[in-house]
């Protein structure tokens, strides 16, 4: 019986006793539910993020001491559990079915748990960063835009889903992360290609790479109807951060839950401005000024209904975001503050319905509606009045199927629908609409010691567009139909039962749309831009080892070598012989080689003193081999690292628990690279790197829990740039107290 096989029997242990099924019983290792619970009971364990375990696990921690929680990778053994204690859950409210051959083929990094809120991290943006592979431009301060790049394909071929549906942007294909606070984040994921788990909308195979947030779900403890939290967090750029959580149990059937957090923030922070010629090494500019312009006022509200039916579940939640920022732009040409101000107001409302119909047939239903306003305005008349609102809408229909042909082979079949459109002011914008079809076919074995996934995923892109701000005569036409067939496949082989050791490799061939912006803006789009392309190569392994009673209980190392391919990517050129008129046009190539590794391991050097160590590392060589008219610029920018990629880069986490005192270490580098693809002196930017430290305490008193957290980020001060002339904050600090009832 292989480790997964091992760690399933586990989970179905756990959960007896947690429901007090064999509290009179002696475990032997079999299971009492009948086949057909024990198929979804598994698949929870191996695929769904050991909601269940991590739940029970979350709830312990609260009430006494434990282990801490080892970095959540795949294959890492989570920590023992006190199953006298695991007895208090109720695990009505999250229990999820399906099949248990989703495993974990495709290489994938989490952060889940007690490790995710210690880390010094305000938003999803900043826990990312501790991932192998990825690249966050980061603009600065509390409200700066954050944007991820994972292996130096671009942001557009990221997809980020929460909850389980994609978050979308048609108009400029990017999401914002600095947007999505951890306050109500259990876990985030990141895939290189897709998801294990075939049983997933289309829209799940539609990215080169995905990022998946997973919120809090209520989970109450024995006697229990009714949980509140409350926080409070305060320090730097006069930062006040208040949130709530609420959750009530109604019935074993149905809980609810309501979510609120408010932000403010000056923003304000001062930086060290210096530069050298390159060339000379003389210093140019070398001044301390005040950041302006940064501040952001926002409210995020959440709303959620999580039920369970027979062999099913079903979730609706409902999201209202609301801010108003400043956007401190650039520091050039002696130019300390720019006036432009944005505001945004996004809502959606989203639904998921899973059911098991038939021992063999499984049915997934996901629905959205989203609705996002954004105004931008820069007051400044010497260059341009500029005032403009866009109006996005979306409407999306997901359903999958899932067959399983026999009990080692899955078929999965799953249809999209997507509608979104896109209003402005804007003088001559057009009005584009947006429906997409998607139809996916995969299929999963489990061979034992081979595990083998492919998938093909057709897409139909239709667009129209109305005459907008524009005459009639005037209106762009749409862009053309596309039709396009992206094919995946990912396989892994372990050779011994004996050691958690496999190999693994997946090729998948996947493409953006060019986003509305792209096609449509005043004076820049091209409706006649082609999809960008991406081919992805990966090859890799990982091993997992778990030794009780020693020094090093637990670690786990994985590590990936890949090869990909960009094509046709989109940019923006100039057109004609006016300086500020471009063109957004179909002329890139890129090609990203690189070694992803991470590495955790869990230390006891005493007693109830645990360490939890989790490196990171990545080298990468991405190449822009685009074609350029211009024989100098050829010359200059042909072979060179492609723009704010770093050659190496690498993070270490380090967290020290002892009793209930936790002390948190993040250190984060980044080395050298260039702000453009011409290598040259004058675009050459330094590494830089951060240390954060997070210290907290956990006490109680009588039935209320309390968390106190300190925070220094930036621990030495280092001034840096991520992106350039964007100057990022020095040493700063956060207090934060979190009441739990």
């Amino acid at each position: 019986m292989d480790v997964l096989k091992r760690r399933a029997l586990l989970a179905v242990t756990l959960i007896q006793v947690a429901t007090g099924l064999l509290s009179a019983q002696k475990i032997t290792g079999e299971s009492s539910r009948s086949p057909r619970e024990e198929r979804f009971v598994t698949e929870e364990k191996t695929v769904e993020g050991k909601i269940i375990l991590s739940q029970v696990e979350n709830h312990v921690q609260n009430e006494t001491p434990t282990r801490p929680e080892t970095p959540s990778q795949p294959g890492t053994p989570k920590q023992p559990t006190d199953t006298t204690k695991v007895k208090t859950m109720h695990l009505d409210d999250f229990v999820v079915y399906g099949s248990p051959l989703m495993k974990e083929v495709i290489p994938v990094q989490k952060l889940s748990g007690e490790q995710l809120k210690s880390l010094s991290s305000f938003s999803v943006a900043d826990a990312i960063r501790y991932f192998s592979g990825v690249q966050l431009k980061d603009y600065g301060g509390v409200g700066g835009l954050k944007t991820v790049n994972v292996r130096s394909m671009g942001t557009h071929h990221v997809g980020v889903f929460y909850d389980g549906i994609q978050l979308g942007n048609a108009q400029n294909g990017q999401i914002d992360l600095g947007k999505f606070s951890l306050e109500n984040i259990e876990e985030v994921s990141l895939y290189n290609g897709q998801k294990s788990n075939i049983f997933q909308s289309g829209k799940d195979f539609g990215s080169s790479a995905t990022v998946y947030l997973r919120s809090r779900t209520p989970r109450f403890a024995e006697g229990k109807k009714q949980n509140l939290r409350a926080s409070a967090k305060g320090g730097s750029f006069d930062l006040i951060n208040p949130s709530v959580l609420y959750e009530y149990k109604i019935n074993d059937h149905l809980s609810a839950s309501v979510n609120g957090e408010f932000i403010h923030s000056s923003g304000k922070y001062k930086y060290r401005y210096k530069r050298v010629h390159p060339t000379s090494h003389e210093v140019m500019y070398d001044t301390t000024a005040v950041r302006e312009n940064g501040d952001i006022r926002s409210v995020r509200l959440e709303g959620g209904l999580f039920g369970t039916i027979n062999e099913g579940y079903w979730r609706v939640k409902t999201y209202f975001y609301d801010s108003e920022r400043g956007i401190p732009g650039a520091v050039v040409n002696n130019r300390w503050m720019n006036p432009q101000r944005q505001w945004d107001r996004s809502f959606f409302a989203q639904g998921v319905y899973r059911k098991n119909v038939t021992p063999r047939y499984d049915i997934l239903i996901n629905g959205k509606y989203a609705y996002d306003n954004m105004r931008y305005l820069n007051p400044d008349t010497t260059l341009m009045l500029i005032d403009n609102t866009f109006k996005q809408q979306e409407g999306y229909l997901s359903i999958a199927n899932r067959y399983s042909l026999m009990n080692w082979w899955d078929a999965v079949l799953s249809a999209d629908m997507q509608y979104n459109t896109l209003t402005s002011d804007l003088a001559g914008f057009v009005f584009p609409k947006r429906l997409t079809t998607l139809i996916a076919v995969a299929s999963a074995a489990d061979l034992g010691k081979v595990k083998m996934q492919g998938s093909v995923l057709y897409t139909h892109v239709r667009e129209r567009t109305d005459s907008g701000n524009t005459e009639r005569d005037e209106m762009v036409k749409a862009a053309p139909e596309k039709n396009e067939f992206t094919p995946a496949f990912f396989i892994s082989y372990q050779p011994s039962d004996r050691q958690n050791f496999n190999i693994r490799a997946f090729y998948k061939n996947i493409f953006r749309m060019p986003t509305f912006n792209d096609l449509y803006y005043t004076d820049i789009g091209n409706t006649q831009l082609r999809p960008e392309r991406t081919h992805q190569y990966n090859a890799g392994f990982q091993y997992d080892n778990e030794q009780k009673g020693k020094l090093v209980q637990q670690w786990q190392v994985q590590a990936d070598a890949y090869f990909n391919q960009v094509t046709d990517k989109i940019v923006a050129v100039p057109k004609g012989s006016g300086q500020y008129r471009w063109m957004m046009m179909n002329l890139g190539y890129v090609e990203i080689r690189g070694v992803d590794v991470a590495t955790s391991a869990l230390f006891e050097p005493f007693k109830e003193l645990f360490l939890n160590l989790r490196l990171s590392y990545t080298y990468q060589k991405a190449q822009d081999f685009t074609e350029r008219e211009n024989p100098f610029l050829q010359e200059l920018t042909y072979g060179g690292q492609i723009a704010y990629i770093p050659w190496h880069s690498g993070s270490v986490i380090a967290t020290f628990t002892y009793q209930s005192w936790q002390l948190n270490y993040s250190f984060i580098y980044v080395g050298e690279r260039y702000h453009s693809s011409a290598n040259i002196p004058e675009d050459y930017e330094q590494p830089w790197y951060t240390n954060d430290v997070t210290v907290s305490k956990r006490f109680r008193i009588r039935d209320v829990g309390l968390r106190a957290a300190v925070e220094v980020n930036n621990l030495l001060g280092q001034d840096y740039e991520v992106v350039l002339n964007y100057p990022m904050p020095k040493q700063n600090y956060k207090l934060s107290l979190t009441v739990e009832i």
